[in-house]
């Protein structure tokens, strides 16, 4: 008991938590703001997300039971809708990190509003289980988040982070009709594409 609660208090956990808390409330406080003020702000979250991923402690699975999901489908659904939203047409990006890419060199259209949600479930989960307050709990909870940041929603983070770079520096947030895909058109042909089907992407975990 001794050594879950010195990982769970230990400085950098308690860091990591605290940024995965504000990026779930600043997520959720989405709707209605401006584009490029979103952007700007989550550029400066995801890194300091990402550095205090990078530093959490290695801990062990304390209990027997599967943990608790809290964010439901149509939490998911209604928080990835906002999102595409607010970024509409710089959603979309090239992405070259994903399994068919090892068989093929046609890039794949992934979407930013997918890879910030995929994010938030996994942080929103987390930090519901650490709000039972049950030492167990709260250790395997940010075991399960680490691990998934290694396995899956790092990448999704480095991906997002690129992306929204795009979006902020590059892109012309102010046209309609902008396209934040236009300036790769010359590297990647619109009639080389490929689309990825929705069902190759991670399907968000539901009970």
């Amino acid at each position: 008991m001794k050594q879950e609660s010195q990982i769970i208090f230990e400085r950098n956990s308690v860091e990591f938590v605290t940024v995965a808390a504000e990026y779930c409330a600043f997520i959720e406080r989405s709707e209605g703001q401006k584009r490029i003020e979103f952007v700007d702000t989550l550029l400066k979250i995801l890194p300091l997300l990402y550095i205090k991923a990078l530093m959490l402690p290695e801990c062990e699975m304390m209990g027997e039971d599967e943990l608790e999901a809290f964010v439901t489908e149509e939490d998911y659904e209604v928080v990835r809708l906002n999102l595409q939203e607010l970024l509409a047409d710089c959603d979309d990006y090239l992405d070259v990190f994903v399994d068919d890419m090892k068989y093929s060199d046609t890039p794949v259209i992934a979407y930013i509003s997918e890879d910030l949600t995929d994010i938030y479930q996994d942080l929103k989960d987390m930090i519901a289980n650490f709000q039972s307050a049950e030492l167990e709990i709260m250790n395997d909870a940010l075991l399960n988040c680490s691990t998934n940041f290694k396995e899956y929603w790092g990448q999704k983070l480095l991906n997002a982070t690129k992306a929204m770079h795009n979006v902020l520096y590059t892109a012309d947030l102010d046209a309609d009709n902008n396209n934040s895909l236009q300036k790769q058109e010359d590297f990647y042909p619109r009639q080389n594409r490929r689309i990825l089907p929705s069902l190759n992407f991670r399907k968000p975990r539901f009970p």
